[in-house]
C-alpha cells in the first residue's frame, strides 16, 4: 500500500511538473519544470559562493591595504566594487553561458530556458536577472542598513516587499520569479546528458556507420538544431521523431529506404551531425544554426 501510494505521488508530481514546450521548428519537447525548492536551493548554493568570494576579496584588499600607510578606504573600495560586480553580472555571465546555469543551478541539476521554446537571448537573461535587484537585493540593502539609516517603517516594508517576491513562485501554475514573467523564461530540470553510444541505440538494432551522410547534408543543419535533434531523442516520442525525421529527409533530400525506420535515420543523422560539428570546431568554424552560412567556411 505505501507502495503504491509513493507511486502515486510520484506520478502526481511528474503530471504537476511536466510541461510542452514547443520549439520554433514546430518539435513538441516535454520539459519538467524545477521545484521552487530547486531554485531556493540553487540561489543559496549561489549566495554562499558569491559571499565566499567577496570574503576572499576582503581579505586580499585588506592585505594590500595592511602594506601601504593611509589607504584604509582601500578595502571599502575594493568590497563595493566587488559587490556591485558579483550582484550584477555572476547570474547573467554564467546564464548567458551554453548551459544556462549558474554553480547552484548545475549543482541541483535545472537550467533556464526560453518558454517560446527559441534560443535563450541574451535580453532576456539581462531582464529576469536585472529584476532580481528590485526582488532581493534592493529590500535586503535596507533591512541590512539598520535602524540608524533607515526607520522601522521602511526596514518593515523592505520586508514585506521581499516576502511578496520569495513567495512569488509558490503562487503560480510555472514556479515562474517576477523577472521569469518578464523575460518569457522558466526554469526547468537538466536532461541526463546522454552518450552518443547510449543515444544511437534505439528501436532499431541496425548498426550505425560513419560516411552515411554527404558533408552537403550535414552542412544543411547547425548546433541550435543539433540541440534540438537531441532533446527529440531523449523524448523518444513517436510523433514527434516521425515529423523531424520526415522534415530532415526533405531539407537533405534523403530517400528513404523500404525498411528504414525512423528512429535509426534520427540516430544516425545525430551521431554524424555531432561528429561533424565538433571537428569544424577544432579547426575554427563553428555553426550556430542552420541559417548562419558564415559557419561552413573557414573563420
Amino acid at each position: 500500500m505505501a507502495r503504491a501510494a509513493k507511486t502515486k505521488t510520484t506520478m502526481d508530481d511528474n503530471e504537476r511538473f511536466s510541461r510542452s514546450m514547443v520549439t520554433p521548428e514546430g518539435v513538441d519537447v516535454g520539459v519538467r519544470l524545477a521545484t521552487a525548492g530547486e531554485r531556493a536551493g540553487a540561489f543559496v548554493i549561489d549566495a554562499l559562493i558569491i559571499l565566499g568570494l567577496l570574503i576572499g576579496l576582503t581579505i586580499a584588499a585588506g592585505y594590500a591595504a595592511g602594506r601601504e600607510s593611509g589607504s584604509s578606504n582601500l578595502v571599502y573600495i575594493v568590497w563595493m566594487v566587488g559587490f556591485f560586480v558579483l550582484r550584477n553580472f555572476y547570474f547573467f555571465l554564467f546564464e548567458l553561458g551554453p548551459r544556462a546555469a549558474t554553480p547552484g543551478k548545475r549543482v541541483l541539476k535545472i537550467r533556464v530556458a526560453s518558454r517560446g521554446g527559441g534560443v535563450l537571448r541574451a535580453d532576456a537573461i539581462f531582464a529576469r536577472n536585472a529584476m532580481r535587484e528590485l526582488e532581493v537585493f534592493l529590500p535586503l540593502s535596507f533591512m541590512v542598513s539598520g535602524g540608524q539609516s533607515v526607520d522601522a517603517m521602511i526596514m518593515l516594508l523592505g520586508m514585506v516587499w521581499t516576502g511578496v517576491f520569495m513567495f512569488f513562485p509558490l503562487f503560480n501554475r510555472d514556479r515562474l520569479r517576477a523577472g521569469d514573467i518578464i523575460a518569457g523564461t522558466w526554469v526547468i530540470q537538466t536532461p541526463r546528458r546522454t552518450l552518443l553510444a547510449d543515444l544511437a541505440t534505439g528501436a532499431s538494432d541496425r548498426p550505425l556507420s560513419t560516411g552515411v551522410f554527404t558533408p552537403e547534408q550535414l552542412n544543411a543543419y547547425g548546433i541550435k538544431e543539433l540541440q534540438v535533434l537531441e532533446d527529440v531523442l531523449r523524448a523518444n516520442r513517436r510523433e514527434a521523431i516521425a515529423l523531424v525525421a520526415n522534415r530532415i529527409r526533405i531539407k537533405i533530400g534523403w530517400i528513404r529506404a523500404p525498411q528504414e525506420e525512423d528512429h535509426w535515420f534520427l540516430n544516425a543523422y545525430y551521431v554524424e551531425l555531432r561528429r561533424h560539428l565538433e571537428s569544424g570546431l577544432l579547426m575554427g568554424r563553428r555553426r550556430a544554426d542552420k541559417h548562419d552560412r558564415g559557419g561552413s567556411g573557414g573563420r
